[in-house]
């Protein structure tokens, strides 16, 4: 492994690494840092959990002169979250050396960043649209940016963002250096590298990297109708830490998230028709630990970087074969261990060859555990904890009263009502998750192109605007619903 140290970094990012905790770069870091701080072009192909914001963000405040109050460095993201995620990194590596970066995206008032930008930050991190925007108007000068980042390029693609990267990179001087990062390359993003930047340096991290090694990958083949008790059997069961959920469609996450509600556990959902604020809220509180279980879209999720957790469940199968590799993406990070369990109806199992394929793994298949397991589970759980207790040995001041239960009943029925007590039994609420239709092999073979071909009408109109279908709780809504699946 490369440490920071090698790198030709300055003492002042050194410094703030060593606070963050890192000595040892990552793959992609090792090889980019060196590049990008000669001043080359760089293409990255790595996705979310490689270290790709220290990548660029180190030699970025390198080059940026902290007493210019101009904006020297611009970094292009495709979701609010990523957004403010990486001008957080971004702000935690520059400290020492005074240099201050500010996140803008859609959904926060205008005003209130056009004050901010006043503060005359030097790196600005934000999203496509709203860049536009403060760019013509003219609240965002980009005359002294020496260094571009487009990060995620392929997702900005997906989201129909890729005329206005074009017409982004355009409006920033010609003498700038640009890196530009994508889990994918596909055609577009490769001709942006072709005509808008000058000889990349290519930095590709290998396949086995790319799916993450130290990630469990799993596979439970069950009816659509029973994925719902599967879910909150598995989730009993195994009892983990903090754990993501995603589905295909926002009512789905809803429905997923209220039926766990229902069941007792510590779930909420995030989806693109929440208010900023709202998605803003559960983040906070699942990063924090005061939910367990966070239920999300694609989209909605792009970007996360929580660390700890130890669970990802695909409710549903992703229609993209490529977008499974950023889900499972969110566990397994910092060296740690993480599982990943994907739930397939028994006609989509054609598509978890393909996903097989993208990934170059095999997942293994599970049993769907029964209700006396998920029941066990929850026992076994209990009797860890009091196991913790009699570690401590502080039980003294107990033992009288121990004494005489044990005078009267025999020490299996006192332990047995103990577990009984403590046991957070299940609330046995009936829950019902709308339906969508599985994925077929074909649509995932036609994914990239039918995604290319259609990015605009999906998100900008009718269709995209929808977000929901209307019931499907009997046959005659079916067929209904299978057209407007996605939606």
């Amino acid at each position: 492994m490369t440490t920071f140290n090698e790198l030709g970094i300055s003492s002042p990012i050194l410094k703030a690494l060593e606070r963050m905790g890192f000595e040892e770069a990552t793959p992609i870091q090792a090889e980019t840092i060196p590049i990008a701080l000669s001043g080359h072009d760089v293409i990255g192909q790595a996705q979310t959990g490689t270290g790709k914001t220290a990548a660029f963000g180190i030699p970025m405040i390198e080059k940026i002169n902290p007493k210019e109050r101009t904006i020297q460095g611009l970094v292009v993201a495709p979701t609010r979250e990523l957004a403010i995620q990486v001008a957080e990194e971004l702000n935690r590596l520059g400290r020492f050396k005074n240099v201050r970066a500010l996140s803008v995206y859609g959904g926060q008032h205008m005003d209130r960043q056009i004050r901010s930008l006043k503060d005359r930050p030097q790196i600005v991190v934000a999203t496509p649209g709203r860049l536009m925007d403060h760019m013509r108007r003219k609240t965002i000068r980009t005359d002294h940016v020496q260094l571009t980042v487009l990060d995620e390029a392929d997702e900005m693609l997906n989201m129909g963002f890729i005329d206005d990267i074009r017409e982004i990179l355009k409006g920033i001087p010609e003498t700038r250096q640009t890196l530009l990062f994508s889990a994918t390359m596909p055609k577009e993003i490769r001709e942006i590298a072709t005509n808008l930047m000058k000889q990349p340096h290519e930095v590709k991290i290998k396949a086995k990297e790319l799916t993450v090694e130290n990630i469990d990958q799993y596979f439970i083949e069950i009816p659509e109708k029973f994925k719902f008790e599967t879910l909150s059997n598995h989730l009993d069961i195994h009892d983990p830490d903090l754990a993501i959920v995603f589905s295909r469609t926002k009512r789905r996450v809803d429905e997923i998230a209220e039926g766990l509600q229902a069941r007792g556990f510590r779930a909420e959902g995030i989806h693109g028709d929440l208010t900023q604020g709202k998605r803003m809220s559960v983040l906070n509180k699942f990063k924090h630990g005061r939910i367990d279980v966070l239920v999300a879209t694609d989209v909605a999720a792009r970007g996360l970087d929580i660390s700890g957790v130890t669970h990802v469940y695909n409710f549903d199968i992703p229609q993209d074969p490529e977008s499974y590799v950023h889900r499972i993406g969110r566990t397994g990070r910092a060296g740690r261990t993480g599982e990943a369990i994907s739930f397939i109806t028994p006609r989509e199992m054609a598509q978890l060859k393909l996903i097989e394929q993208l990934t170059k793994s095999k997942m293994k298949r599970l049993t769907p555990p029964s209700n006396q397991e998920a029941a066990r589970g929850q026992q076994q759980a209990t009797a860890e904890k009091i196991l913790k207790l009699i570690e401590k040995n502080d039980l003294k001041s107990y033992h009288e009263t121990a004494n005489e239960l044990l005078e009267d009943h025999d020490s299996i029925t006192i332990i047995s009502a103990a577990l009984k007590m403590l046991t957070k039994e299940r609330k046995d609420v009936p829950v019902q998750i709308s339906s969508i239709a599985p994925v077929s092999v074909k649509k995932a073979e036609n994914m990239r192109d039918n995604k290319r071909r259609s990015n605009n009408k999906r998100f900008h109109g009718k269709r995209g605007q929808s977000g929901r279908y209307k019931g499907n709780r009997n046959r005659k809504d079916n067929f209904q619903n299978r057209r407007n699946r996605g939606k």
